[in-house]
């Protein structure tokens, strides 16, 4: 008998790996299309202003002022990307447990924890994300003649 409970631990436990590697993968995926997304407004953006980084420029704005303008702005997406994920991921953790919970029965206890460490973590790691998709439309847009930038039309 207790060797057909560790083989059915060990199912459970192979069970659960797969579950847990097929929600990474998505977590990936999402990752990866929330950084192409951010870059892509972000290059919009550049493009949209070109006149304004222009004449920033031609004002005297150094090339790191400018980095810095749309690097802050990339971060900002980072954490509003970052804030709708953290509730969301709780308000599903909140909404799996109760149905768990009903599926189990009464005096059935199932419960999912989110930490404090792990909401920190999420919203510092969509910050870092935000700031690195950001990294090179904020290059592009330092790195505008501002002569050219004055004379750019839509």
């Amino acid at each position: 008998f207790p060797a057909q409970l560790s083989g059915g631990q060990q199912q459970i436990s192979s069970v659960t790996q797969a579950i847990t590697l097929f929600l990474g993968a998505i977590a990936a995926v999402s990752l990866l299309v929330g950084a192409v997304g951010i870059a892509n407004t972000m290059f919009m953006s550049v493009m949209e202003r070109t006149r304004q980084i222009g004449l920033l420029k031609s004002l005297g704005a150094t090339d790191n002022e400018v980095m810095k303008l749309f690097l802050i702005e990339s971060g900002l997406f980072g954490v509003v990307g970052g804030v709708i994920g953290v509730t969301t991921g709780i308000l599903i953790s909140v909404l799996i447990s109760s149905i768990g919970l009903q599926m189990m029965g009464p005096g059935g206890t199932m419960s999912t924890v989110v930490s404090p460490q792990l909401i920190i973590f999420a919203l510092a790691f969509s910050i870092i994300v935000g700031v690195l998709s950001g990294v090179m439309p904020a290059r592009a847009a330092a790195k505008m003649n501002p002569v050219d930038a004055l004379r750019f039309e839509q």
